[in-house]
């Protein structure tokens, strides 16, 4: 493939801060600092002493030290603990409280990338991270440091311990392959989605678009495009980009440059910004369109694309690693209605109680 910088180096991370809440655990462990500050000596230090002790431990301590984590060093006294509780807790359940988010997010913070991949794929500590969230994390955390292979050795992990995937775990699964961009990830991205498929699970389309764009970058452009059909919303940038793409690829110029020309319809209103294209996609249409007969046409296209703004600096890979927002929350005026403004009475609309 033609495109170089689609094999770029772009490390951001792909999990929105809705999922990985890193600002709602450090004020978390911003309250229990102050609610511990009062007690006498070091928690930290005292927990390790009982550490040597082999004396018991109890859900809430070890609750209470990891979130006064703040070190390496305390890391590894919080790994220690993990190790200890779950050999004494093995067969029992934990509850509702789930530590394993609280390690990853620990682990995040601080940068200890390395720990989290081992710990998570320790076979001493099976059923202590059963979570999705834990190994989504985790593969986060990879992923941003540019350490594909460990991410994908993650994900093999949390296959083998029949840890269920979410619509996050195949976008970091097909993102991590995409990365790798070779044969092996290739097959595995492919097989995964086509599992997901046979199984009816959800594949959102990120994930798609990842591996769309790896198969480009594999050269298989029959795969590339039933990829691509799978898509069921293609109105995006990264859609639009990856089509005429696509199209430019097949030689199939003509309907590129209808592409082009509905993005520059003033269809929508003013203060909507307009379907945007990577100049890198635009070199390759230019280059696919050399000599042939809509040459001219291609350049003027480009040129008036050019002109309103439309071509941006943006590779292929920025737009594809981009960092998500996060879910949306259903629209407040919905919970708003649900009492009438008027009586204060609740509503009997059969549409909001459907």
């Amino acid at each position: 493939m033609a495109l170089g910088r689609l094999a770029g180096y772009t490390k951001r991370h792909l999990l929105s801060d809705s999922v990985v809440k890193l600002k709602d655990f450090q004020e978390r462990k911003l309250a229990m600092a102050h609610l511990a500050a009062g007690s006498n000596g070091n928690f930290i230090e005292e927990f390790g002493r009982k550490l040597q002790k082999n004396e018991l431990i109890l859900k809430d301590e070890l609750k209470l030290l990891l979130h006064l984590c703040q070190s390496a060093d305390d890391m590894v006294t919080a790994r220690d603990a993990i190790y200890r509780y779950h050999g004494e807790n093995r067969n029992m359940a934990f509850g509702e409280f789930k530590f394993g988010p609280l390690f990853m997010r620990l682990c995040y913070e601080l940068g200890l990338e390395d720990m989290a991949a081992a710990t998570l794929t320790d076979k001493s500590l099976r059923g202590f991270f059963s979570d999705t969230t834990s190994f989504n994390i985790a593969m986060d955390m990879l992923f941003t440091k540019g350490c594909y292979e460990s991410s994908l050795e993650v994900l093999r992990d949390m296959k083998n311990q029949g840890v269920p995937f979410n619509m996050d775990t195949f976008t970091l699964a097909c993102g991590t392959c995409y990365k790798l961009n070779t044969p092996e990830s290739y097959r595995i991205c492919t097989t995964l989605l086509e599992e997901a498929q046979t199984k009816g699970n959800s594949i959102p389309r990120h994930a798609y678009c990842f591996a769309v764009a790896l198969a480009l970058r594999q050269n298989d452009m029959e795969k590339a495009q039933l990829l691509y059909s799978l898509i069921l919303n293609t109105d995006s940038r990264m859609c639009q980009n990856l089509k005429v793409v696509i199209l430019a690829m097949l030689g199939a110029v003509q309907e590129t440059v209808s592409i082009l020309s509905v993005a520059m319809l003033p269809k929508s209103p003013a203060f909507v910004k307009r379907l945007e294209f990577s100049q890198e996609v635009v070199d390759l249409l230019l280059l696919r369109s050399k000599d042939g007969p809509h040459v001219t046409r291609v350049e003027e296209m480009v040129l008036q694309l050019e002109q309103a703004g439309q071509v941006t600096q943006q590779t292929l890979d920025d737009m594809l690693c981009h960092t998500p927002t996060g879910r949306r929350k259903p629209i407040a005026i919905m919970e708003e209605r649900r009492i009438s403004r008027r009586t204060l009475k609740p509503l009997q609309s059969t549409l909001l109680s459907e």
